[in-house]
């Protein structure tokens, strides 16, 4: 059978134990020879019977699967279930919810909202190469997540949101996008002008043109600035930020819509499933993107304690 191009063509292929095995080796080993995750020895052996590969090196775990070294470590879950969510969550354009999940591949909810997040963590795309490398226009602004007051018990709610528009006590999200290139996105505690400046110094290159809002903090960056005061106009020529806004109108679809609460805790992960997703669109198509997110589950882990904060908390 030819590599899956649907969904539907996905389930079918990954039911296949053996389709999986070949997937992951061709995925995880350019020349195709499996090694040891351990002592990166070539001297294996595959158990069919277990579906585990046998190093013969002198060390204590001799025995591993393909899952040893990637998001999916530690986890009873077979492949056959872990690829077709990786496809799922890496196409919906409005993001999956665990529950969605738990109903469609027979895992409780809990193990789905642990799949998604171990999956999130492969889609993180950690580029050092600045925005704007050719001179480009960049369109920075910053959003707030979190629910509306109104909707809110009037004890949660905050009683300085009435002052400042609602925004007190929402996380903040600042996002940089490269016309016809790249976004990136970071969550921050606060919009200063310190720490957008020191985004800016980050993630774009010097001899960019900046296109921002009329918020004072992105003032004074050294790069050419132009501003668009949404109060008097949104477009002006090609000083506008409506690509950027764009991708503030899909995140928060999935968010309110799909996944309806996040901690602040967990909401970069999101925001990153969601910027992937993104900066992955148009010509690559639902396999490309998850063949994109396939090759980036190698050398990341993260386990149920990190997830959930419980790191170094003693066992009582």
């Amino acid at each position: 059978m030819e590599a899956p191009k649907t969904l539907q063509q996905a389930i079918q292929f990954f039911a296949d134990a053996e389709n999986c095995r070949q997937f992951m080796v061709a995925m995880r080993w350019d020349d195709g020879i499996v090694r040891c995750p351990y002592c990166g020895s070539e001297k294996v052996t595959y158990l069919a019977k277990a579906r585990l590969y046998r190093c013969y090196g002198d060390h204590p775990k001799q025995k591993f699967s393909l899952k040893v070294g990637t998001v999916f470590e530690d986890s009873p879950i077979g492949l056959e279930k872990w690829l077709p969510v990786t496809w799922m969550l890496s196409n919906c354009k409005n993001g999956v919810s665990s529950y969605e999940i738990a109903r469609a591949v027979g895992v409780t909810q809990k193990s789905a909202w642990f799949m998604l997040h171990r999956i999130r963590l492969a889609m993180q795309t950690d580029s050092f190469i600045k925005l704007g490398s050719g001179g480009g226009i960049i369109e920075m602004d910053e959003t707030f997540i979190g629910g509306k007051v109104k909707n809110m018990h009037k004890t949660k709610k905050p009683a300085a949101a009435t002052k400042k528009r609602g925004i007190t006590g929402k996380t903040i999200v600042v996002g940089m996008l490269e016309r016809k290139g790249r976004l990136k996105t970071e969550v921050v505690m606060e919009r200063t002008q310190a720490t957008l400046h020191s985004l800016v110094a980050k993630h774009i290159e010097p001899g960019s043109q900046l296109v921002t809002d009329e918020w004072g903090g992105y003032k004074g960056t050294g790069l050419r600035h132009e501003i668009i005061n949404h109060a008097e106009e949104y477009v002006r020529g090609q000083v506008h930020t409506q690509g950027i806004e764009n991708f503030w109108s899909l995140l928060k679809r999935s968010l309110g819509g799909t996944y309806i609460s996040v901690e602040p805790f967990h909401l970069s992960r999101y925001v990153d499933e969601q910027a992937f997703r993104y900066n992955n669109r148009g010509k690559m198509g639902d396999y490309g993107r998850f063949m994109l997110a396939v090759s980036q589950i190698a050398g990341k882990r993260l386990t149920y304690a990190e997830l959930t904060g419980k790191v170094g908390e003693t066992a009582v």
